[in-house]
């Protein structure tokens, strides 16, 4: 079961865009799935246009999250603000067990469903995944890196020795 589920029929679809807002306990149950120490909101407005069976979605998420720096583990505050563009289609592929599928670009955004109905909430939660930036670095991260004995590529490069003996034979006149 998703964090935020938000399943839509294909028989009440309407004009109307839709206004999707993760509760306190919904934001929790995120940030666990996403291993960050909190998201403290996450929403998003849809519009849905139903064509035949296939559904697309588009609109905007908007989040406030908390992330630890990749390097030093400091919290940081984040704001997303990410387009959406998905296309719901009736997955109507025969099931074959270990079948090798090659998708086109046009196709990769697809989210296949059966039935009648289709969970938004879950796609939207996968999108926000996606807007996370795994390698996040904040202010203390040159200072970690110092600490730890990690250097830059500045001082590891190829011209890492020249400028240790340029700065060796600047002290001496």
């Amino acid at each position: 079961m998703s964090e935020f589920t938000r399943i839509v029929d294909l028989r009440g679809i309407t004009d109307a865009p839709l206004h999707l807002v993760a509760s306190a306990e919904e934001c929790a149950a995120l940030a666990g799935r996403f291993s960050i120490p909190a998201v403290h909101s996450f929403e998003a407005q849809i519009a849905l246009e139903k064509v035949g069976a296939e559904v697309s979605a588009s609109g905007r998420l908007k989040a406030a999250v908390t992330q630890s720096c990749a390097i030093s583990g400091e919290e940081i505050a984040v704001s997303i603000d990410e387009p959406v563009m998905l296309r719901f289609v009736p997955d109507n592929r025969p099931a074959v067990p270990n079948e090798e599928i090659e998708l086109a670009a046009d196709e990769l955004d697809e989210v296949p469903y059966s039935g009648t109905q289709f969970d938004l909430g879950e796609e939207l939660a996968q999108e926000l995944s996606l807007a996370i930036d795994p390698y996040l670095t904040g202010p203390q991260a040159e200072e970690a890196r110092r600490r730890a004995g990690i250097i830059g590529q500045e001082a590891s490069g190829p011209f890492a020795a020249l400028a240790a003996l340029k700065g060796a034979n600047n002290g001496k006149s």
